[in-house]
């Protein structure tokens, strides 16, 4: 979305701010294409009553009250009946930063204070991680009241929305927990601490959309696409075992050169 102002209040403390998304899609996109002749397939919008194309301006919006009754509502009659209260991230209360499962975060957001707003919000920021906490809020984004949790950084402030809990589901099948022994423990502890490393970002990447890319360019050029070399299936060998031969594999790669 482009820059978004808001404010986070707490008590009689009012922070304005902007917000930003903090993810991009780099994806690659297909289109679909009529499979005889590779033209486009184009989706249109049309009135169940006359059967006329309908443009983007031509949409209202409209809620079903009754049978095939509708009452419009437009953009302008919800924004008229939110408070500034509720245009606001009224701050809730604050939690333990490592409390909350990351199953109810959604999409996340950059802050950043307004002018005026800069020592407010960097007392919030400064404040959120000497405590290692953060703050729960609430505000209505479209026509819905939006969780939120304000989630500090080093260098500044991420806003995530967050799911209810009635949106999140309950895990399903909980697994039989097999027994495990001390020593299986412990190896699985030392496999954990020898890949133990900060992480940083900029290491990862998405190898099987450079494979993707590789695989457009060999159709563009009019060559054969091959498949690699299976490397077969997976020997199945004793849980121990393999925790050793793990343990030693990432000691050598984690070992300076």
């Amino acid at each position: 979305m482009a820059s978004r102002k808001s404010v986070i209040a707490f008590g009689m403390v009012a922070i304005p701010i902007s917000l930003t998304t903090a993810t991009q899609d780099n994806d690659i996109h297909f289109n679909q294409l009529h499979k005889e002749d590779n033209s486009r397939i184009r989706y249109k919008k049309t009135c169940a009553h006359c059967g006329k194309e309908i443009k983007a301006e031509d949409i209202v919006r409209g809620f079903e009250y009754d049978k095939d009754k509708y009452v419009v509502i437009t953009d302008e009659e919800i924004e008229k009946i939110k408070t500034e209260k509720e245009k606001s991230i009224q701050i809730l209360h604050f939690a333990q930063l490592n409390q909350i499962s990351p199953v109810y975060y959604d999409k996340t957001y950059q802050a950043f204070p307004e002018p005026g707003g800069e020592k407010a919000f960097e007392l919030l920021r400064a404040a959120l991680m000497a405590e290692q906490k953060i703050a729960i809020g609430k505000t209505v984004l479209g026509t819905r009241d939006t969780l939120m949790a304000i989630i500090p950084r080093e260098d500044g402030i991420l806003i995530s929305t967050m799911f209810y809990a009635d949106e999140v589901k309950a895990l399903q099948k909980p697994y039989h927990k097999p027994e495990i022994s001390e020593q299986e423990l412990n190896m699985a502890k030392l496999l954990i601490n020898s890949m133990d490393t900060p992480f940083d970002p900029s290491q990862y990447r998405d190898e099987y959309q450079a494979k993707l890319r590789a695989l457009i360019e060999t159709k563009i050029s009019g060559q054969e696409v091959v498949a690699p070399e299976s490397e077969g299936p997976s020997k199945v060998i004793d849980l121990m075992e393999a925790l050793k031969a793990s343990v030693e594999k990432a000691q050598k790669e984690k070992a300076p050169a």
